[in-house]
């Protein structure tokens, strides 16, 4: 001991010699869902045919940090992960056409020093790490040093530049079989969420509030997915309104809505979002099932509006002119339905300022990088997996609202895959008119 301080174990050539033997092999299984590296080889060949003789380098990103030497939960980036199906930290993949060479940082194992001193890639740290052999194996790709990057003169810090983050957007818009397949089960996971968290509302309401609420959902997307697919929102009485509401650390008051916002993010990290909005007593008050009536009225127009070849933007418009009659029909408009529909007017929005849909997929508001053309002014087609999701949201410090109506914030959001037909509402499973959500709280 030195200066009363323990020796450092490095310098210690009898325990660096100990640390180097007798250790057996673990799982090495790189954790690929079945179907990925096939759906990314597909991918990559979509890509090379859109932007033929390009020469591209992404790179999985790497887990910020919260403090020191700990990080946030490590998420890798969803173009990478779309390309190549590998889930690895600090990985990059350099694509030329449809060839793809991934490089990744080589793990420690016994024998190499950074087997017990390296926090990030020590396998003693970290838990059985998969080599460079293994993930080639699994992911048909040729896999590198991550080291050996540098030698070819490319530069992964630059991203791709804008022509190639639109392209592989608008090529993430038009979801293949397993792709559709993935977001089943999140949207399936997330509803058996919903079922988990309406279970604990009296509990919620007995003291934790909303933050039990979120936990219990966001525990659920853990145990049966990645996590939860975005900021989970919780959002009790004036909450409602709050259109992010994800602080979520208000009670849970007994007589008020709740507005449940949640999706899971399954292993293959598609992701689900859906909302719903349940009063915590298991019945609608009158006031509350007004505005629920209202938006579920318009929710239901917006679905109608859902099929291929209809714009884009159709079902915010059809569920738009829904609202905007009703707020008219209340007497909240100051002016006519007419006017609040034209370009000029639009004084609906001020219940209701948010857009009502987007793509879902490996994000919660996928594609976002996409040119307006390919997006808002395109067309649907079979293959889009997209969210309608209108509401109103009545604040309760909102002076233009009849007394009653504030704090009310209602919102109700369904998954949909465009088919060749129509649409399917993915997350059909949960109930859409009052009357039957109170039937479904009960029973669950």
């Amino acid at each position: 001991m030195r200066d009363g301080r323990p020796p450092k174990l490095s310098e210690i050539p009898a325990f660096t010699a100990y640390m180097d033997t007798g250790w057996d092999t673990p799982d090495r299984t790189p954790p690929v869902v079945p179907g990925a590296a096939r759906a990314a080889a597909d991918h990559r060949a979509r890509l090379a045919e859109a932007l033929p003789g390009r020469t591209l380098v992404l790179t999985a990103g790497e887990a910020p940090v919260r403090s020191n030497d700990t990080a946030y939960d490590f998420r890798p980036d969803s173009d990478f992960l779309w390309l190549t199906g590998c889930p690895v930290e600090n990985a990059a993949v350099v694509l030329r056409g449809a060839d793809a060479t991934l490089y990744l940082p080589p793990p420690a194992y016994p024998g190499d020093p950074g087997f017990w001193t390296d926090a990030r890639y020590g396998e003693l740290w970290v838990g059985a790490a998969p080599g460079l052999d293994d993930w080639a194996r699994a992911l048909g790709v040729p896999v590198r040093p991550l080291a050996e990057l540098a030698e070819l003169g490319l530069d992964p810090a630059a991203g791709l530049d804008e022509e190639a983050g639109r392209t592989l957007a608008e090529l993430r818009m038009y979801k293949d079989d397993w792709e559709v397949g993935q977001l089943r089960e999140a949207v399936d996971r997330t509803v058996e969420g919903f079922a988990a968290v309406i279970r604990e509302i009296p509990a919620a309401v007995a003291g934790p509030g909303e933050r039990w609420l979120q936990g219990t959902f966001d525990r659920y997307a853990r145990a049966y997915g990645n996590g939860p697919g975005y900021a989970t929102i919780v959002g009790s009485g004036r909450h409602a309104p709050t259109l992010h509401w994800v602080r979520c650390d208000g009670p849970v008051l007994p007589d008020e809505l709740v507005l449940l916002d949640m999706g899971v993010e399954n292993r293959a990290y598609y992701t689900a979002d859906v909302t719903r909005t349940f009063p915590a007593s298991g019945t609608f008050a009158a006031a509350q099932r007004q505005v629920h009536d209202l938006v579920e009225r318009a929710h239901r127009a917006g679905l109608a509006a859902v099929a291929p070849g209809r714009r884009f933007t159709d079902f915010h418009h059809a569920a738009m002119e829904v609202i905007a009659r009703g707020l008219a029909d209340w007497g909240l408009l100051p002016v006519s339905v007419d006017e609040a529909l034209s370009d000029a007017g639009q004084h609906h929005r001020r219940y209701l300022v948010c857009g009502i849909g987007h793509h879902i997929g490996l994000d919660v508001h996928d594609c976002a990088r996409s040119s307006p053309e390919a997006y808002q002014d395109a067309a649907m087609a079979p293959g889009m997996v997209l969210t309608v999701e209108p509401g109103l949201y009545f604040h309760a410090h909102d002076l233009t609202v009849p007394p009653e109506l504030r704090g009310i914030g209602v919102r109700i959001e369904d998954d949909l895959l465009v088919t060749e037909t129509g649409a399917e509402v993915l997350s059909g499973a949960l109930p859409l008119d009052a009357g039957e959500l109170e039937k479904w709280m009960a029973a669950v």
